[in-house]
């Protein structure tokens, strides 16, 4: 009994650290962005995953590591840095840094794309348009569970009461 107690322990408090480390890279990657740093809360929240996380999809692919980047943007993002893939692969599992600021660039590309803010939400999960706007769905639930409601109010106009 003791044993599987301190093992149970000792999984609890790595995953506390490790969420502790997402947490300062979503921060980091935000860089002082506070509409961007919730976007990537509510990425991570929705994703759901760890540091070591590779999670095979029914169509071959795995998502990695702590937001889940799909293994279909490892040659992309290896041509990118010009780095081998087996080494970003390796990064975006186990590098929560570097997963966290993966899923900032997937995400700024498709805003910058589309220049539609649940648009590039949705194309962070899929190519698919049904299954975009289900994901961008689940994600505004998800930043109004960390958030509040509030987070989708308009911002006052500067000057105006």
């Amino acid at each position: 009994m003791q044993c599987g107690v301190s093992a149970a322990l000792a999984n609890q408090t790595t995953r506390s650290v490790n969420e502790r480390e997402v947490a300062r890279c979503i921060r980091e990657a935000a860089a002082g962005r506070p509409w961007l740093e919730k976007t990537l809360w509510g990425l991570r929240d929705q994703e759901g995953g760890w540091v070591g996380a590779e999670i095979r999809n029914t169509n071959g692919s795995h998502d990695l590591g702590p937001l889940q980047v799909n293994s279909w943007w490892v040659s992309k993002i290896a041509t990118a840095m010009r780095r081998p893939p087996t080494h970003v692969r390796w990064w975006l599992t186990h590098d929560a840094c570097f997963n966290v600021s993966a899923a900032r660039w997937i995400f700024l590309s498709g805003l910058a794309a589309t220049r539609d803010y649940w648009s590039a939400v949705g194309i962070y999960h899929s190519p698919t348009e049904w299954r975009q706007r289900r994901y961008a769905a689940s994600v505004a639930d998800h930043l109004r569970n960390r958030f509040g409601s509030e987070i989708f109010r308009e911002p006052p106009v500067s000057g105006s009461r």
